[in-house]
């Protein structure tokens, strides 16, 4: 299709030209509507709720000596898009053939990450927000089998609630799709300032490479420096397997650690070494003041010499290896949560345990979530301390932490959470869904008359939850799912 012809008016395949925007890198830009004799025609139909959001196409530049990657890109997105769903990405809506190739899919509404790059460096609170609304948008598309490979400002759009769209997958990689990025080109593609050292080595289709990606787009926002410079061949983007950032306090004194942490937890140079998924970077992001704080946090420079040296040498001598699925990423690094009730005089805290010590043991990269819901009133107010004087939230939080201190885990992986709430399987339920929670462990009491009658809060936990619950009674030390 001759970009060249198009105009305001014209009519593609049932769909009106209304509005030329702004080009892209390799696209062409239109606002479009269904044109009324669309139903008569013999073109691409798309979906029904098409006609009740705003329709953006999307047509592939392809003039003669331009790029290759531009259709074959396009082939990538157009078979992805249409795959995926969720509010975190489009609507596809519907598609050319390769004589007419476009895109038909939601103009989503809201603004550029790109657009806030000006403002930088932004508040703490501000980078964290953001993060975790694109580790949000990660988590959706990595469990739908699909790895970005080209995070950055300019693809990501921020709808008025917050919530992160990620855009643009013509570079991207499904599990269950041939590749036709790796199969069509030797060189590895991207962008060259977010790109993840195995991207460099044309390792493809690794999760944690959109999490480093992420981890460059926070270290701009946090400091309003790029990491990486904006390197343009390839020769300059191997510099990253073995050559490490300024730490982003270098730049901004007032990144706190924690955010410190959190970032360059990101940019690790082996993906074994960062977040293992999306899910347990949103974990950080949404709960700062449980972060474990390494030598990362307290950085002032980059690595001595010997130890880049080591990394080059290391880097000269690599074999690429193949990345994991995202299925196997995501199966061995799972967000656990135990719910504890430890207010009962009975060995139930104690049977948990020894479930969770056999789960965990089988997840060596599990992220342990401790949960504790103090009930209280609907009506009248609760007293700020106990009969002691002792303030019960605190006097949770320790109890917590006392009975998980056996637990097979580092201190890294294992966070503890105390909840005010007057129904506590609602609590439980509205947690696990915020922190994209895989499997839940809680323990069941007794049977008893008005249980049966109220229902038990493991009975309404497994019927709400959106995830896994196994439940553990007294009478057996191996949990069995309700």
């Amino acid at each position: 299709m001759d970009v060249r012809s198009l105009a305001v008016g014209r009519v593609i395949d049932g769909f009106r030209l209304e509005a030329q925007l702004e080009p892209g890198g390799m696209a062409d830009f239109w606002r479009v509507s269904r044109a009324p004799s669309a139903e008569e025609n013999g073109g691409a139909q798309p979906a029904t709720s098409a006609n009740k959001i705003p329709l953006l196409m999307k047509i592939p530049l392809m003039r003669r000596g331009d790029d290759p990657l531009t259709i074959v890109g396009f082939e990538q997105e157009q078979m992805i898009l249409s795959r995926l769903s969720g509010p975190h990405v489009p609507k596809f809506v519907a598609a050319g053939d390769f004589e007419r190739p476009y895109i038909v899919m939601e103009e989503v509404p809201g603004r550029s990450l790109k657009a806030l790059l000006g403002q930088t460096p932004l508040s703490a609170e501000e980078v964290a927000h953001i993060g975790a609304a694109i580790a949000e948008a990660l988590h959706s598309i990595h469990h739908q089998h699909v790895t970005h490979l080209d995070v950055k400002p300019s693809n990501v759009i921020l709808r008025e609630d917050g919530t992160a769209v990620l855009i643009d997958f013509g570079l991207s990689r499904h599990d269950q799709l041939p590749d036709l990025i790796a199969e069509e080109f030797d060189e590895p593609v991207g962008t060259g300032g977010y790109v993840a050292p195995e991207q460099v080595r044309r390792v493809r289709g690794d999760p944690r490479s959109d999490i480093f990606s992420l981890g460059v787009t926070l270290y701009f926002l946090a400091t309003g420096e790029r990491p990486f410079g904006e390197p343009e061949r390839e020769v300059e983007w191997r510099r990253r397997l073995w050559r490490d950032p300024f730490p982003p306090r270098r730049w901004n004194a007032l990144v706190p650690p924690w955010l410190q942490e959190i970032v360059l937890h990101c940019l690790e140079i082996e993906p074994d070494a960062r977040y293992s998924t999306a899910a347990q970077l949103l974990f950080d992001l949404q709960h700062p003041e449980q972060v474990v704080l390494t030598e990362r946090a307290a950085r002032r420079d980059r690595d001595r010499p010997l130890a880049v040296f080591s990394r080059w040498l290391g880097a000269r001598h690599s074999v690429t290896r193949k990345a994991r699925s995202i299925a196997g990423v995501l199966d061995r690094s799972p967000i656990v949560m135990a719910a504890i009730d430890l207010t009962a005089a009975d060995d139930l805290a104690d049977t948990l345990l020894v479930a969770l010590r056999r789960l965990l043991e089988t997840e060596p990269d599990a992220r342990l979530a401790c949960v504790n819901v103090l009930k209280t009133s609907r009506i009248a107010l609760d007293p700020l301390e106990d009969v002691q004087g002792r303030n019960p939230h605190l006097q949770r939080l320790v109890e917590l932490k006392h009975w998980a201190r056996v637990l097979p885990l580092d201190p890294g992986r294992i966070t503890y959470h105390v909840f005010e709430s007057p129904d506590p399987a609602a609590a439980i339920v509205e947690y696990a869904r915020n922190n994209k929670v895989d499997h839940i462990v809680m323990g069941a009491r007794g049977s008893s008359p008005l249980r049966r009658y109220l229902g038990s809060v493991s009975a309404q936990v497994v019927a709400q939850a959106p995830c896994t619950v196994t439940v553990v009674r007294r009478s057996t030390a191996s949990g069995g799912a309700e």
